[in-house]
């Protein structure tokens, strides 16, 4: 039975991270993609060598073409520059958009049945100019971001309440950014609704260290930003599309009236499994959670009806 393949593009410490849970899940044959010489092959052969030790058979291939990327079943696209100091918001935007739009039509020319899962930053735009520039139906590509941010809010409430994360659940809606929505009444605590736990202003101060969780870690990073979790949490999507698990996660969906939006990349709770999104899950709202949602999709569609494509 043919291994399933798995191709990232972009072999810096996301993507180095993402097939380092990918192998160890044992998901199937990965392949880095980068355009610094040495750089994903490096990094490939580093980690095809801790197959002994960790007991996985997958192969690990490092590449600067995407001739060995061909027949993927699902590509994770983590390419795109950082914002530097000085660099506004549209610089950001204009850059990682034509980086986005060449790896996703190199992609496509190798991979044309793969899933696509876009890291790449502003990730909400981001996501949307891989589904423009492929063409594949919504079911088919997917932003990670939600997955990311719920997990920095339920890793915040375990240590606030010194609980196991196993037993915290919660839901982050909205724009990957200053404006996400993290959901307290959808969030509990070993099936108890987390407001039963924690007075509100406790809640609040875990909310906005959630939405300020990526600039914490650049802050004592100081030259780099947060690696280990966002990695682990695509490979969670990848695991559930690969694997058919119908994980039900948070993630940047392409909407089509669902919670009143057409035509965008927002995050919400979807069905993921090997029809890749196969589901949005419509939740109800209160009127203050839908302020915030709507300021938080203003902002999304703000950026993403500057790109010119």
């Amino acid at each position: 039975m043919r291994r399933q393949k798995l191709t990232i593009v972009g072999a810096g410490n996301v993507g180095a991270t993402a097939a380092h849970w990918a192998v160890a899940k044992e998901l199937g044959d990965v392949v880095l993609v980068d355009v610094i010489e040495g750089l994903p092959q490096g990094k490939a052969l580093d980690l095809q060598q801790a197959g002994p030790i960790e007991g996985f058979d997958c192969r690990v291939v490092g590449s600067n073409s995407y001739e060995e990327t061909r027949d993927s079943d699902l590509v994770i696209i983590t390419a795109g520059i950082a914002r530097k100091p000085g660099m506004t918001r549209e610089d950001l935007v204009n850059t990682n958009t034509g980086i986005v739009k060449t790896v996703t039509e190199q992609v496509m020319k190798y991979s044309p049945n793969a899933y696509l899962i876009v890291v790449s930053n502003p990730l909400d735009a981001m996501v949307w100019v891989a589904r423009k520039v492929s063409g594949l139906p919504r079911q088919r590509v997917v932003g990670m971001a939600g997955v990311l941010d719920t997990a920095r809010f339920r890793t915040f409430i375990a240590l606030e309440l010194n609980v196991s994360v196993e037993d915290v659940f919660a839901f982050v809606l909205g724009g990957h950014g200053d404006l996400m929505v993290p959901l307290p009444r959808y969030t509990t605590v070993g099936g108890v609704p987390l407001p039963a736990l924690l007075p509100k202003a406790r809640i609040d101060a875990l909310i906005q260290r959630t939405r300020d969780g990526g600039a914490e870690i650049v802050g004592l990073l100081k030259t780099a930003s947060a690696f280990f979790a966002p990695g682990a949490a695509v490979i969670q999507m990848a695991e559930a599309i690969l694997r058919d698990k119908k994980r039900v996660l948070p993630c940047a969906a392409y909407l089509e009236g669902e919670y009143g939006v057409r035509g965008y990349y927002i995050g919400v709770p979807v069905k993921l499994g090997a029809g890749g999104m196969e589901q949005v899950i419509e939740i109800e709202l209160n009127q203050e959670e839908w302020t915030a949602f709507d300021a938080s999709v203003a902002k999304v569609k703000e950026v993403v009806d500057a790109i010119k494509l």
